[in-house]
């Protein structure tokens, strides 16, 4: 099966082949991230009895809207927003925080290399795979423009780095968390419209890059 990358749905000629494979990849990819701040998060003393949002690997549960719209525009999206409680980080709490949050990017990466493993595997049985590639090429795409420091993406949390821990920094960041995810998809609406690279003139070399080297392409 033949990719771009990222892959984008041509809207023009839709293939519903296609189309529901790339939503099966969609939806591992969300839990794959959500799943994966989860873990680290709760490693690092994030714990929690009962959680609701933890450890149920439904990932309608870990559906955002916004996030799933950007994966049919872009190519890529997010998970809902993991709750994190940096209170419970008894050491470094902002990095800690950070650590959380990029795990997901990292969970993502992981379960490209376990998907192109099994898309080897199945070739090795003289089979045609789509979902398996398909996966590697979601997870890949959503590790790496998951690294954009716009919320809610888990890059955001490299703000930490930047900006001090003040109100003016917490009152920028109540309000970017509002408008980040309609500013990520209308810039990447107007770069698919307009045919223009913008941003991915930057990202979608590194997402080719990952992607072929984990599919052995």
């Amino acid at each position: 099966m033949n990719f771009n990358f990222p892959y984008l749905i041509d809207y023009a000629h839709l293939e519903v082949e296609n189309v529901a494979v790339f939503c099966v990849a969609v939806l591992v990819a969300m839990m794959v991230s959500a799943e994966g701040q989860a873990f680290i998060a709760t490693l690092l003393g994030d714990s929690r009895k009962g959680a609701t949002d933890r450890f149920h690997f439904n990932v309608f549960l870990h559906m955002s809207l916004l996030g799933t719209l950007n994966f049919l525009v872009a190519g890529f999206g997010w998970a809902k927003e993991m709750d994190i409680d940096t209170a419970k980080f008894k050491n470094h709490p902002r990095v800690f925080l950070i650590i959380s949050r990029l795990s997901g990017p990292i969970a993502n990466v992981l379960m490209a290399n376990i998907a192109a493993s099994l898309s080897w595997l199945v070739g090795t049985f003289g089979f045609e795979d789509k979902v398996f590639s398909m996966i590697a090429v979601v997870n890949v795409t959503m590790a790496v423009y998951g690294l954009i420091m716009i919320p809610p993406l888990p890059g955001s949390a490299l703000l930490y780095v930047f900006f001090s821990d003040n109100d003016f920094f917490h009152k920028v960041k109540k309000y970017l968390n509002i408008i980040g995810p309609f500013l990520i998809i209308g810039t990447f609406g107007v770069v698919r419209l307009s045919g223009w690279d913008g941003i991915s003139r930057v990202f979608t070399p590194v997402v080719s890059a990952i992607t072929k080297a984990t599919l052995g392409l």
